[in-house]
């Protein structure tokens, strides 16, 4: 019976364990491979089953640098990405196994006296727990903390250290803890109080699902941050529009007032045969109206008094200007968004060429185009170099812009030019993007 017993504790329930724990891994990767490489995966997780049982600490770092192979090799997934999935499945798997011996021994304990087979097969059957208590756990894991939420890679390390630190507290308090809190009945008999560690494995359980979710509220308050930068930006871009179309209204106002009397003036030189003073008289009037004109028409009206601040700012500092900017009006992209990406990839343009020496040639081009179902909008200035060409501000907000239409953004550096492209994904058909605000 010991024998059977034996098998069953070291290869059965391990190598489910084992398994459970590679699915909820590979699910974690949300990749799909070949059949031959997740036949190969079963085979190589097998092997390793039937050489390493879990229940040591070189278990299970072997365990979990068999997961990141797997993950790198086959699957192709950033290391980083790896090793947090992996660390995760495998502390889910000790603290599930440390839970579930503590209860055996709590069971052997009050059992054994009674019927020595009686209580081993129980304790052996309790297995069974452990294999619903990881699958509970992993599920729970994988649908409110990993599914669902996006894992920032540079935000990785801020929860793959604390949980590596539990994983080997856990295994400290294994190794040492339980021979310190041996006690000794009257008999003189060495047992272990595993209500005591029944309790520590629940914490560390506590702690791990706590770590998780302070992870996942932190990442909710990253999004809302740079939701929050966006609804300013577009604050002050709605303000700029109205004060600059207050300006133009007043313009075109006070041209339309006197628009009658220029029209007499003309009218009285030509019936006087005064040509050459009309024409002059049309030049200066001419010169009047350009001011009323945008200096870049890109079909958008928003878009047109943006540029036309920006570049002639540009313009007045010695920069060299260029607009070939044609956007789609009505759009399902709203104003402020395109607002948002030229406004901020203009700023950097502007203060890339100031930081140029003198004497160098110093020009920012504005280019877009609509091709299908998708707008390609590109900036190109000069710079000084490399080290300065990723010090830009608002770029993490164009990236949200850009994947806010399932886009993305790419920057470009050749010898002294910088290149910032901006695409977006307009389908012709859909409700899931926000459509144009009048």
């Amino acid at each position: 019976m010991a024998v059977y017993l034996t098998f069953f504790n070291s290869y059965i329930e391990s190598g489910i364990l084992l398994l459970i724990g590679y699915f909820f891994f590979i699910n974690c990767l949300q990749k799909k491979g070949k059949l031959f490489y997740q036949v190969l995966s079963a085979v190589s997780g097998c092997s390793l089953i039937l050489l390493l049982p879990v229940g040591s600490v070189a278990s299970y770092l072997i365990y979990a640098l068999f997961l990141m192979a797997i993950g790198i090799l086959i699957y192709h997934v950033d290391w980083k990405s790896v090793l947090f999935y992996a660390a995760l499945a495998v502390e889910i798997m000790e603290l599930c196994l440390g839970i579930v011996n503590s209860l055996a021994g709590i069971l052997y304990l009050g059992i054994a006296p009674l019927h020595q087979n009686v209580a081993a097969v129980t304790s052996a059957l309790l297995g069974i727990l452990a294999f619903l208590l990881a699958i509970v756990c992993y599920r729970t894991v994988y649908r409110y903390f990993v599914r669902d939420e996006m894992m920032e890679k540079q935000y990785l390390f801020m929860i793959l250290i604390p949980i590596l630190l539990l994983f080997f507290m856990d295994e400290y308090i294994n190794l040492t803890l339980y021979g310190n809190t041996a006690l000794r009945n009257a008999g003189g008999a060495i047992f272990v109080n595993h209500y005591q560690m029944l309790f520590i494995q629940f914490f560390g359980m506590a702690s791990l699902f706590c770590i998780l979710f302070a992870y996942k509220k932190l990442l909710q308050n990253f999004h809302l941050s740079t939701k929050l930068s966006l609804l300013e930006q577009e604050e002050h871009f709605l303000n700029q529009y109205v004060e600059e179309a207050r300006a133009r209204y007043e313009q075109t106002k006070s041209f339309r007032h006197d628009i009658k009397n220029h029209i007499t003036v003309v009218k009285d030189l030509l019936e006087n045969g005064k040509q050459e003073e009309a024409l002059t008289y049309i030049g200066d009037l001419a010169e009047g109206t350009a001011a009323l004109s945008f200096p870049c028409s890109t079909n958008n009206p928003v878009a047109d008094i943006l540029l036309g601040n920006k570049l002639g700012m540009a313009e007045r500092m010695g920069i060299k200007v260029e607009c070939s900017l044609l956007l789609p009006y009505p759009c399902p992209v709203r104003d402020i968004d395109f607002c948002i990406i030229l406004s901020n990839a203009l700023d950097n343009a502007i203060r890339a060429c100031q930081e140029v020496e003198d004497g160098s040639e110093k020009y920012i081009r504005v280019t877009g185009r609509m091709q299908g179902d998708f707008i390609l909008l590109e900036v190109e200035n000069c710079f000084r170099g490399k080290k300065s060409a990723n010090r830009g501000t608002g770029l993490s907000n164009i990236k949200a812009v850009a994947e806010k239409y399932q886009g993305a953004m790419s920057m470009k550096t050749q010898n002294t030019a910088f290149l910032l492209s901006v695409l977006l994904v307009i389908p012709r058909h859909t409700e899931s993007i926000p459509r144009q605000n009048g």
